[in-house]
Order: C-alpha cells, then structure tokens, then sequence
C-alpha cells in the first residue's frame, strides 16, 4: 500500500514537471513571436508571416532573417548555456549562490576575448570560430584557480570558501580588464564597453554557427550526466558509498560548466546573474530532481535572456539596454536576497 502510494506520488510530480516544461516551452515560442514582430523598424505580424514564406520585400527580408532571427536564436542559446551552467555549478558545489558570473567564470572568458581583441587590428576582421575557443581558455583558466583556492584535501570544495574565492578572482579580472581599456581605440573601447555590458552584440548567423558545436556536445551530455548530479548533492561520503567517483565526476561537470559558460559570453558578453536566477527559478517549478531541473533551467534561462534583450531593443529605441544591465536588475537584488537567507 504504502508503495503504491509512492509511485502514485512520483507518477504525479512527474507528471507536473512535463506540464511545467510544456508551459515554459511555449512561453518562449510566445516570446520568440513578440521578438520577431519588434524592433526600431515594425514589422506587423502579418508581415512577419509573409517575410517567413518568402513573400516580404528585400528590406524585410533583411531585417527578419539578417538581423532579429539570429539575435533571437543566440539570445535563446546563451541563456540555455549559461542557466545550465550555473545549474551544474550549484549541483557541485552544493552552494546555491554558484554562478558562473559571480564565481569569475565569465570574467576569465571576457579577459582573453578581450587581449585578443586589443591586440588584434580590427574588431570587426577577428575571427568569428575563434572567439568561443578563447572564451573557453580564459574560462577554464580562471575555473582552474578558483578550484585550487576552494579546495581542501579530506574536505573538498568547500561552498562558502567557493564563493569568496570567485568573487575575489572576478573583481582581479574586472580590474586587470580595466587597466586593459585603457590602451583601446575608441573604436574598441565602444565594442569592449558594449560587450562588459552583456550584450547580445554577436547577431548574425556566423556567431549562432560558431556557438552551435559547443551547445550540441556539452547539453546531452550534462542532460545524461543528471543522475550523477543527484548523487553529488547527497555529499561526498553517500556519493562515494553508493559507489560513483566523486573527484572525476566533479571535474568532468565542472569541465562542461566552464565550456558552456565560456563558448555563451564570447557572443553574448559579460551576461551575469543567468546562471543563479534560471536555476533557482526552475527548481521551485519542478523540484531538485536534475532529470527535470536540467530542462527546466534551461528553458527558464532562454526565456529570460530573450525577454530581456526584446525588453532592451523596445525601452529606448532607438538606443538599446544591453540585456546583461536588465537580467541584473532582476538578479542583484534576488542574489541580495539569497545571500541573506543562506546560513
């Protein structure tokens, strides 16, 4: 009997969680729309139809498939990556504060992309394949230190030591990044602004190409790595005594983590706080059961990436706000609130 009413209980939270992610899905087709029909230049939605069928004009052919579609699509991915990400960030370390831009991930990414765009001649002429692959490096570099700084023989990562750790590494980049504006053309400082300010600036289908390859490896493979995940949350003993390896599980995700962050900011900048928010936000809607928690982070970052760089192309027009300053509006005071309910 008692059984019987466990499985009843599972079949029914599972069934909620399918809802839930039906739920956010069609959120972000809802949103995808309203993104398409906006922008400096209106568009109508029937317009919008008939550019999609190849009955718009040149001019609308350019706006809607040179310029909104790729944005909308890179919004999309970048906020998938980076709420994954911090998902995996939060299942390792057990701190529900980990996020690859508080932690210093995104910054060691944003730190190499820009050496290299300040070394190269032009921002425009830099190779666009070239970017994630330098994202990564600065990202797995800084990941690498804040792991050495965080970890105790016989005690592992240690969560709270975790988050001081990263937050000292990022405000050394953010200043080493400083000091590096300083030798930039006015040209390049402007890119180097924008892209410190999160923003969606890679937006043509080049950079959803380049970003591609890292989203289609590392997102099942995180995906098929969620049981591993709810056996790390259980500790580091239970995690060992049901027989899983713990350190190489751990460096394993946390190899993804650093790609998923690293290969999203060098196209979409110094986006923070997508990486605690999505996460936080999903495991309220569907518990913390990773099978459901993984989707489920990801789409709730998508849709909050994509609102806020539709939000940021409407507000000012014809100025934009960045999408990183709108997500940390929402995220700095949510952060401030997590921070002080964590013991």
């Amino acid at each position: 009997m008692e059984s019987s009413t466990l499985v009843q209980t599972e079949r029914k939270k599972r069934t909620k969680s399918t809802i839930v992610l039906i739920v956010l899905g069609a959120l972000i087709i809802t949103a995808f729309i309203i993104s398409m029909n906006t922008g400096f230049t209106k568009l109508s939605p029937l317009e919008v139809v008939r550019t999609l069928f190849g009955g718009g004009t040149p001019k609308q052919d350019l706006i809607l498939f040179e310029f909104r579609l790729p944005r909308i699509v890179i919004s999309i991915m970048v906020g998938a990556g980076l709420a994954l990400s911090g998902c995996i960030l939060q299942g390792v370390s057990r701190n529900p504060l980990a996020d690859p831009g508080i932690l210093g991930i995104n910054a060691g990414a944003g730190l190499v992309v820009m050496l290299f765009v300040s070394f190269f001649p032009t921002t425009t002429a830099a190779p666009i394949f070239l970017l994630p692959v330098l994202a990564l490096i600065g990202a797995t570099f800084a990941a690498f230190l804040i792991y050495v700084l965080s970890y105790k023989k016989g005690e592992g990562l240690l969560p709270t030591r975790m988050l001081l750790t990263g937050i000292g590494v990022a405000a050394g980049i953010s200043s080493a990044m400083i000091v590096l504006t300083l030798r930039l053309s006015p040209e390049k400082y402007q890119f180097v602004a924008t892209w410190m300010a999160g923003s969606i600036w890679g937006s043509n289908w080049k950079f959803v190409t380049a970003l591609l390859p890292f989203l289609v490896v590392l997102v099942p493979l995180v995906i098929y790595k969620a049981r591993v995940l709810n056996v790390l949350n259980l500790g580091d003993q239970t995690a060992s005594g049901l027989g899983a390896p713990v350190n190489r599980e751990r460096l394993i995700l946390l190899a993804i983590a650093v790609g998923l962050a690293g290969s999203c900011v060098s196209v979409s900048g110094g986006i923070g706080f997508v990486g605690l928010i999505g996460p936080h936000l999903a495991r309220r809607l569907v518990g913390p059961k990773h099978q459901f928690l993984l989707p489920a982070s990801a789409l709730v970052g998508s849709l909050l990436v994509l609102v806020a760089d539709t939000l940021g192309r409407v507000i000012l027009q014809p100025s934009e706000i960045p999408a990183g300053i709108l997500v940390a509006i929402i995220g700095a005071p949510y952060f401030l609130f997590l921070l002080s309910r964590t013991k």
